[in-house]
């Protein structure tokens, strides 16, 4: 058995989630596991699709982009894995989708306004849409500059991948972590019906003003922080 089996499961196993939260259409997208003590992470194989795909199908990759164990290619996006790995040492999981409402939003490279409670339950800011890569980053290294992409924009707005565990690339798609993989498939889930949300809003009251702060933090402190109050 591979010393990997771990992360290989909870990989396959998150990757499977994509499609059943409709997430996913044929293989546009990829979710990954991150062992920390072996500095490797677990990503599901380039074009392989959902209903063919096996645990011993995903591989094993190390931060430096080197395959651990795999006899397959990894995702095309393991590059930006990488990256946000190395750079963000609290996060377990990484999601990456093309889900509908999220990838639109992207598309038109626009934040999702926080209008409603369900946006302010998951995080206090608009979710935000990190601008097109210029010409030269894209000819350099496409998906490596993804992952700068997202760490840099982070950093522009003064956030930190705590605080907001989801990102819209500009003219591409979103990007989800967590601390664990199941909390990045969650906050994938979580994107696409808050992008859902918001973009019926807007058409149904175009000028829609965003939600009032003293909602916005009731909301979200009341799952979140030390007075949080939600659940069992």
């Amino acid at each position: 058995m591979s010393q990997y089996q771990d992360i290989k499961e909870a990989c396959y196993q998150a990757n499977m989630q994509l499609p059943k939260l409709g997430l996913v259409l044929f293989t546009f997208g990829n979710a990954s596991v991150v062992d920390r003590q072996k500095s490797v992470f677990a990503i599901k194989p380039s074009g392989v699709p959902y209903e063919t795909l096996r645990p011993e199908d995903i591989v094993i990759v190390d931060f430096q982009n080197n395959i651990v164990e795999g006899e397959k290619r990894p995702s095309s996006d393991t590059k930006t894995h990488a990256l946000l790995y190395a750079q963000w040492e609290g996060i377990g999981g990484i999601v990456h989708t093309h889900s509908t409402y999220a990838t639109a939003w992207a598309q038109t490279q626009l934040d999702i306004p926080i209008l409603g409670t369900t946006h302010a339950d998951h995080l206090t800011v608009d979710v935000p849409c990190a601008p097109p890569m210029s010409d030269v980053y894209i000819q350099e290294d496409y998906e490596h500059q993804t992952g700068w992409q997202i760490i840099n924009e982070l950093q522009r707005r003064g956030l930190t991948p705590e605080e907001v565990e989801m990102i819209l690339v500009g003219n591409h798609a979103p990007f989800t972590w967590g601390k664990t993989v199941d909390k990045a498939v969650y906050n994938s889930a979580v994107l696409e019906e808050i992008a859902r949300m918001a973009y019926l809003s807007c058409t149904l009251r175009p000028g829609l003003p965003r939600l009032k702060d003293s909602l916005i933090r009731k909301h979200y402190e009341r799952k979140h922080g030390a007075n949080s109050y939600y659940g069992q």
